[in-house]
C-alpha cells in the first residue's frame, strides 16, 4: 500500500436513507485534500450504486444482520481491526452510538462521533462507558440542541469535546431536480386552484401532524380554498386519517403515502409546516427552502436553528397559533414572499452547505492536530 497517502474511515450503521446521504456529506469534508476517505457499512449488503453515491475512495460492505450489532459486538470488532491492519488511519468518523463503541476498541485511533438524535446517552451504562473513553473522542451534534442535550448528558466528559456540525445540501443539485409548480402539481394530480400547505415525514408521535391537522380544520373556517398534503407514512396512519374524518376533512387533507425523491415535487405547494414537537435537525426545511416556499416551524430542536424568523414559528402543541401563522402566510403577497425566501436562503447559504460546513469542520478544536492538505493548485501571486 503506498505509504504517502493518509486514510480517513468512515464507519456507519447502514445506508437507509438518510444515512446514505449523510455518509456522501461527510465523505465532502475531504474533497481537494489528500485524505482518502474509507467508508465502511456494517449492515447491508453490498450495492454498486450505494457505493457510487457515498462518494468515498473506497466503500465496503461488512453485511451484518441488525441482529448481530447487539451485545459486545465482538465480531464487528475484529471486522474493523481487520480492516484497520490494512490502512493506517489518521482518525476516525462514527455515525451512531454503536460505531462509536466499536471504535472504541481500536487502539489509538483518534475518533469523531457524529449524532443524529436525542436522548442517546439516557442510558447509564452508555454514560458510564463513554466517560472512560475521553481520550482520543469528540462528540458532534448535527445541530446546537443535539450538542446541547449531549452536554447535559455527558456532565463528566470534556465539554469542549462536544461540538457542533449541521448537516447541509447541495443547493444546485437539488434545485436542478425540483419540478416547476404546474409540473409538479401535474405529478401529484393536484388542482391549479387551492392554496396548498404541506407537510412531508413519518406519521409518527414526534412529527405530531395530530397539532397540524387541527390547526388547519380552524384555518378552513375561512379559507375553504385550502388543501393540507401530508406525505408519509407510518404507525399513526389509520389515527391521523380516523381524525380527519372526525373533522369532515377528507375532501382537504389529502395523505400521499411515500414519495420516492418527494423533494423533486416540493413547489407544488404554496407553504411547507414543520409540526415536529422532536426534531434533531429538519433537512426537510432546507429542501423547502430551496423549493422557495413559506415556511412555518415549531420552536422544538434544530428547527429553530433553520428558521430564524420567530414570527414564522411557534410552540409545541399550540394549534392556536399554528392556525394563525397558516393564515399569515396564506395572506402573504409577492413581494413578503420574496424578502422571506431570499432571507432564509442567504441563511442556508451561510449555515448549511458543504462549504459552508466543512470550512465549520476544519475550524473544530479536535481537527487543529490534523492539517488540511489540499491538493488544489496554488494561485500564483
Amino acid at each position: 500500500m503506498t505509504t504517502h497517502k493518509k486514510y480517513i474511515l468512515q464507519l456507519c450503521h447502514g445506508y437507509a436513507m438518510p444515512f446514505l446521504d449523510v455518509a456522501r456529506q461527510y465523505a465532502s469534508l475531504f474533497v481537494d485534500t489528500e485524505y482518502h476517505v474509507v467508508t465502511v457499512y456494517l449492515t447491508g449488503k453490498a450495492d454498486q450504486e450505494v457505493s457510487q453515491q457515498t462518494a468515498s475512495d473506497t466503500v465496503l460492505f461488512l453485511e451484518n444482520t441488525s441482529k448481530e450489532l447487539t451485545g459486545l459486538k465482538r465480531k464487528q470488532i475484529k471486522q474493523l481491526r481487520h480492516i484497520c491492519q490494512q490502512y493506517n488511519f489518521e482518525f476516525a468518523i462514527a455515525h451512531r452510538y454503536k460505531a462509536i463503541f466499536i471504535l472504541q476498541y481500536i487502539k489509538d485511533l483518534p475518533v469523531i462521533g457524529v449524532h443524529h438524535a436525542f436522548n442517546v446517552y439516557q442510558r447509564f451504562m452508555r454514560r458510564y462507558f463513554i466517560d472512560h473513553h475521553q481520550k482520543n473522542l469528540c462528540l458532534l451534534g448535527v445541530s446546537n440542541a443535539i450538542r446541547d442535550d449531549i452536554r447535559k448528558q455527558l456532565i463528566h466528559f470534556p465539554q469542549q469535546q462536544i461540538q457542533t456540525l449541521y448537516n447541509r445540501v447541495n443547493i444546485e443539485q437539488i434545485s436542478s431536480l425540483q419540478l416547476e409548480a404546474s409540473a409538479a402539481r401535474d405529478f401529484l394530480k393536484l388542482d391549479k386552484d387551492s392554496y396548498i400547505f404541506s407537510n412531508v415525514g413519518r406519521l409518527h408521535p414526534d412529527k405530531d401532524q395530530k397539532t397540524l391537522i387541527y390547526a388547519f380544520a380552524k384555518v378552513t373556517e375561512q379559507l375553504p380554498n385550502a388543501k393540507l398534503i401530508i406525505i408519509g407514512k407510518g404507525r399513526l396512519e389509520q389515527d391521523l386519517k380516523q381524525q380527519v374524518q372526525t373533522l369532515g376533512l377528507e375532501n382537504q387533507v389529502l395523505f400521499l403515502g411515500v414519495i420516492p425523491n418527494a423533494v423533486n415535487y416540493f413547489r407544488a405547494f404554496d407553504s411547507f409546516v414543520l409540526s415536529s414537537d422532536h426534531e434533531p435537525f429538519g433537512m426537510v426545511l432546507l429542501e423547502a427552502i430551496i423549493a422557495q416556499l413559506p415556511i412555518i416551524a415549531t420552536n422544538a430542536g434544530g428547527a429553530k436553528e433553520i428558521i430564524q424568523d420567530p414570527q414564522y414559528r411557534f410552540n409545541i402543541g399550540d394549534s392556536d397559533k399554528l392556525a394563525e401563522l397558516m393564515l399569515m402566510t396564506y395572506r402573504l403577497d409577492n413581494a413578503q414572499k420574496i424578502k422571506i425566501n431570499k432571507d432564509n436562503m442567504h441563511w442556508l447559504e451561510q449555515n448549511f452547505t458543504d462549504k459552508a460546513v466543512t470550512d465549520n469542520f476544519w475550524q473544530l478544536p479536535f481537527m487543529q492536530q490534523f492539517p488540511r492538505l489540499s491538493t488544489k493548485p496554488q494561485k500564483d501571486v
